[in-house]
């Protein structure tokens, strides 16, 4: 069974950069579109990236688009999220979650626990 954890969140300064890993265990990615979330407090849960592991497309929504990148390590069955010019808006606990039909789809599942990224200074 697929088990997702997330690492590497702290607190940063605005325009400051962060990188998340997100570790699987349990299966080999290679079959899974990763997605990273990230939910601020009184806020809906928001896709900020996603990957397919298989073929390394990526997708990202405008808010993020040109300051993370997401990319997997296939050796080490970990995709990653680099978060540059980070923002006050950014804070917010983030997540990565598994789907097997692509970035769109609507059912990932196999959430890892979190890890919380502050902006502020």
């Amino acid at each position: 069974q697929l088990q997702l954890v997330e690492s590497g969140g702290g607190l940063v300064q605005p325009g400051g950069s962060l990188r998340l890993s997100c570790a699987a265990s349990g299966v080999t990615l290679g079959y899974y579109f990763i997605g990273w979330f990230r939910q601020a407090p009184g806020k809906e849960r928001e896709g900020v990236s996603c990957i397919s592991t298989s073929d390394g497309s990526t997708y990202y929504p405008d808010s993020v688009k040109g300051r993370f990148t997401i990319s997997r390590d296939m050796a080490k069955n970990t995709v990653y999220l680099e978060m540059n010019s980070l923002k006050p808006e950014d804070t917010a606990v983030y997540y990565c979650a598994a789907e097997t039909s692509g970035c769109g789809g609507k059912y990932f599942g196999s959430w890892g626990q979190g890890t919380q990224v502050t902006v502020s200074s």
